[in-house]
Parts: structure tokens; C-alpha cells; sequence
């Protein structure tokens, strides 16, 4: 019998999904010479402290030169989990250039910095690897690469934060307002000590990036998403909603349209009978829909030491394989388009829109008169609370352009007869 190869590999960061990984490798020691046909073995990993003990880790192992890494010829796989660009960025780069296989789950980093990073690999031979960028331990990335490669997608949408998917399933099954669920999203560790990149969509906006990117075969940044958080969502949004038998999610939404690319992050009424709507707490799930594969949906955990490390894992796995057959650098980037990004203004979408206004006659007639100056239609109207001289009333329109809503919403924020203009949230169909 011929020995079992050995792949060996270097840890960048050694933090929640490092340590994740690292333990997953140990669980898989014994199966991975009959799964790969070799064995991987972190021989080193980087880290700022040394002398620092970190359970589980083998503290022989680390290192804090990244220098010692890089010119490590024995070392094939470096599995970049620090975050942040600077100095990711550079080290991914580095390894690269010398020859060695990248597997990061750096969102971040793809989201901006994307094709800079697949152009080196492709130009050195080598495989970069982020299915954990995205949705944790969901499968997303590869499938849109190779499952689904024979589709041309026009449609790639999900919940891609758990933060903010537990904050509205909170707020939705126990009538909290936004600051209780997050408070209580804080307690259980769900949100991070500064919450601002999930609560405001920023997360959210980097992970359609990278999708909208694979999805069409044409780049997209993160700063050519639109962006909304749910910060400004109230328990009275979601008895509406309640009532018109929907749900309020936030949801990344990237379309072919075919006369660009609309990509962006914001909370939605959806129909409670769409499979995304029964997608709870801090899971993720991704709806995509293509030509010949039509809908299919994805669910999963989007986030976690092991979740993620699952998905990291497996990218190392997948390298492995490519080294001991030869045949690394078979998928690069896929972007071979050059599309238009829609910019939010030329996007369509149906609107709610809640409102408080004086409580007498021809208020209606008023909104409804600048709304279709402006090539809006109502699709619907509900009118049903009053407080004191005022009442809350809810428009929800048919499909119109973003520009047109916008533009009615500059004269309705000027009528005397409308005192505030509470929420405004996209429709779901």
C-alpha cells in the first residue's frame, strides 16, 4: 500500500472559526486519507501572542512572523480567518504569489478587493477558495460556481444575517420593539458589542456583493449595493404586516434585470407563504432562481465556530484533492461580464407606507392626487388607528420606480395634512 501524502497547511488566526477548524481537522484525522486520498496537517499557525494558551491548539504550533509561513516551501494551504483588509490583503496576496492554495472566509476582503485577489491566483496557478465568506456553513458559493453553472440566474436573494434575522423573529413572535430584541440578541452573544454592520445591513451588503458577483458573471462591489438596516422597524410595522399575512425581513436582493444588475440589502414585507418567510432567529437561507433549475432554496447556519469551520473545511478538502490530482486552478474568477449596476434610483419595487395624518376628509384624495402625478398607483389602502385628531393610514402601491415613490414622498413630507411620515418598506412580488 503507498503512503498517504501529507498536505501541510498554515492557520491564519486562531480566534472562534480558527479554532472551529482546527478541531474539525482533528475529528476528520482518521477519514481524510480514505475521503482525499492524503492527509491535511496544520504545521503552523499565526497568531499575535504566542504565549497565549488556546484550548484545543497545539501551542507548538504557533508562530507570530508570518515571514516563517510564507517562506515555508513545505506548506501548500493557507487558510486566512484574521478579518479586516489590512493585513489580510497582503498576506493572501503574498501566499499566492508563492505558490501557495488560499482558502478565507474574509467577506470584507472579497467584497472589495475581490478580483484583485482571484486575478493573482489565476495568474499564479493557484486555488482561492471563500465558501464560508457568505452564508457560514451554507453551501452557497460553490454551488452557484459549478452546481448550477449550466443556469443563467436572474435571481439570488436571502437572509444573510443572523443578528438581524433573530432581532425580527423576536420582535415578531413576542411584539418586542427593535431596541428589547436587541438587547436580548446582546445577552445570548447573537450581536456583536457594536452591532452597526448587522443592524444597518452593512454585512449583508458584502455577502450580495459576492453573490450578485458569481450569481451573473459580473462584478459587483459592495459599494455598487444599496443599503438599509432595520433600525428604524417598529412592532406597529409588524402588525401590519401580520395583518396583510406577511412577515418583515431583511433581505439581500441581487436581480438580472436584464438591463443591469440590481444589488441590495433592505427590510421587506414578504408573503408568509414564501419559503423565506419561515426562516427563524439566527438561521440564514439564500432563495436562488435560474432558467432551467427554476427555484431553489438553501437554509442553513450562517454563522459559527463549527458552521463556518465546516464550510472552511470543506474548501481545504477541496484543494486537497485538486493538489494530489494535479489539478489546481481549475475555477478562477467567473466574471467574464461586464454588466451595468441599476443604480437605486431605477429599481422597481411595490412600497408601504405609513402614515399620520389629520383625521378629516380629503386627506386620501390629497395622497392619492400626488401619487399619481408621480406615476404611482394604491394598490391598497388600510386606515384603522386614530390618536386624537390624527390617524395612521397605510398605502401600499402597486410596482413603481424607486425615483417616482421618491418624488412623491418630497410633496407629501410638505402637506400640511401629513404630520410624519413613520415607516416606508419594500413589498415582496
Amino acid at each position: 500500500m503507498s503512503e498517504i501524502p501529507i498536505i501541510k497547511a498554515a492557520l491564519l488566526g486562531a480566534g472562534t472559526v480558527g479554532g472551529g477548524v482546527y478541531q474539525i481537522l482533528q475529528w476528520q484525522k482518521e477519514e481524510m486519507p480514505k475521503k482525499l486520498g492524503a492527509s491535511v496537517e496544520i504545521s503552523k499557525i499565526l497568531v499575535r501572542d504566542t504565549k497565549k494558551k488556546r484550548e484545543g491548539m497545539d501551542s507548538a504550533l504557533f508562530t507570530d512572523s508570518w515571514e516563517e509561513i510564507r517562506e515555508d516551501r513545505e506548506i501548500r494551504i493557507v487558510i486566512e480567518l484574521m478579518g479586516g483588509i489590512e493585513p489580510a490583503r497582503t498576506y493572501i496576496l503574498e501566499a499566492l504569489r508563492a505558490g501557495k492554495h488560499v482558502v478565507t472566509a474574509n467577506k470584507d476582503l472579497l467584497a472589495e478587493h475581490g478580483r484583485e485577489l482571484l486575478d493573482t491566483a489565476e495568474e499564479y496557478g493557484c486555488d482561492l477558495m471563500f465558501e464560508a465568506a457568505v452564508a457560514g456553513g451554507i453551501p452557497i458559493i460553490r454551488p452557484l460556481k459549478q452546481c448550477l453553472a449550466a443556469n443563467h440566474i436572474t435571481e439570488v436573494m436571502g437572509i444573510v444575517n443572523g443578528t438581524t434575522n433573530y432581532i425580527l423573529t423576536r420582535m415578531t413572535a413576542e411584539g418586542m420593539e427593535f431596541s428589547q430584541a436587541l438587547a436580548r440578541a446582546s445577552e445570548l452573544g447573537y450581536a456583536e458589542a457594536d452591532p452597526t454592520a448587522d443592524i444597518e445591513g452593512y454585512d449583508a451588503g458584502r455577502k450580495v456583493a459576492i453573490m450578485a458577483s458569481i450569481a451573473f458573471n459580473s462584478r459587483v462591489t459592495f459599494d455598487d449595493v444599496y443599503v438599509e438596516g432595520i433600525t428604524k422597524i417598529t412592532a406597529a410595522d409588524i402588525a401590519y404586516a401580520a395583518e396583510l399575512n406577511m412577515v418583515i425581513k431583511l433581505l439581500g436582493v441581487a436581480k438580472n434585470s436584464g438591463d443591469g444588475i440590481e444589488a441590495g440589502v433592505y427590510p421587506m414585507l414578504l408573503p408568509k407563504d414564501h419559503p423565506l418567510a419561515s426562516v427563524q432567529d439566527v438561521f440564514n437561507a439564500v432563495f436562488v432562481h435560474g432558467d432551467a433549475v427554476d427555484d431553489a432554496m438553501f437554509m442553513g447556519r450562517g454563522a459559527g465556530r463549527f458552521p463556518t469551520g465546516s464550510a472552511v473545511a470543506g474548501d481545504i478538502f477541496e484543494i486537497a484533492r485538486n493538489i494530489r490530482t494535479g489539478s489546481t486552478g481549475r475555477i478562477h474568477c467567473t466574471c467574464y461580464k461586464n454588466l451595468r449596476v441599476k443604480p437605486v434610483e431605477e429599481t422597481n419595487s411595490r412600497y408601504f407606507l405609513r402614515l399620520q395624518v389629520e383625521d378629516r376628509p380629503g386627506v386620501l384624495a390629497g395622497i392619492a392626487s400626488v401619487f399619481g402625478n408621480n406615476n404611482v398607483s394604491i394598490a391598497q389602502v388600510i386606515q384603522k388607528n386614530k390618536c386624537g385628531e390624527l390617524a395612521e393610514l397605510v398605502v401600499i402601491t402597486d410596482h413603481v420606480l424607486e425615483r417616482h415613490f421618491k418624488d412623491s414622498l418630497l410633496v407629501l413630507r410638505e402637506m400640511s395634512m401629513i404630520k410624519e411620515v413613520s415607516a416606508i418598506l419594500r413589498v415582496y412580488g
